[in-house]
């Protein structure tokens, strides 16, 4: 059974959305360490980062970015209700959120499902208690407006097992789902 393993850039005011904040910090090879561990036997996506990232990474290869071989090879899974076609190499297109087709999912992959962005997915998916560990990677502003990752009245109890900080002031904090 797979686990779902979620990373998120996030500013310290909550904001997830379009992080084009991380490029004013420096990236230190040691987060691309920890990202990396965080991939595992497949991709989760929601639509939006789906589409980003099949415009970005197809081209790239392990010299460009040492991720490149996972993001491009490993089976990749949307989750739209409007996503036509998938033209990225091995990407399957699931149909609009429905938590049994993730359960489904979870049960059929071995190895951790991985999910980078993708807030809206994310959020339903902690609603539903289908986030197994949530990685954030805190940089150290606030920009005020965003999509944040938890709405006002969404609630979450997460146990702190992992914690390092990075050069440029970003850290990163591991949760898993408490019990």
């Amino acid at each position: 059974m797979g686990e779902i393993t979620v990373h998120e850039f996030i500013t310290l005011d909550g904001v997830i959305e379009s992080p084009s904040w991380s490029a004013d910090y420096p990236f230190d090879p040691k987060m691309g360490e920890a990202i990396g561990r965080l991939m595992g036997s497949a991709l989760l996506l929601g639509r939006n980062t789906f589409e980003l990232f099949a415009r970005s990474w197809p081209d790239r290869t392990a010299e460009d970015d040492p991720g490149a071989p996972f993001m491009n090879e490993s089976p990749k899974y949307v989750v739209s209700g409007t996503l036509k076609s998938a033209e990225w190499k091995n990407s399957t297109i699931l149909g609009p959120y429905d938590a049994n087709a993730i359960r489904d999912l979870k049960d059929r992959i071995d190895g951790n499902i991985y999910v980078s962005g993708s807030g809206m997915l994310v959020r339903q998916m902690l609603a539903d208690g289908l986030v197994d560990e949530l990685h954030l990677f805190v940089y150290p502003l606030a920009v005020g407006t965003g999509g944040r990752l938890f709405a006002e009245g969404d609630a979450a109890k997460l146990e702190l097992v992992e914690t390092e900080a990075y050069d440029g002031g970003v850290v990163h904090l591991g949760y898993h789902a408490a019990s």
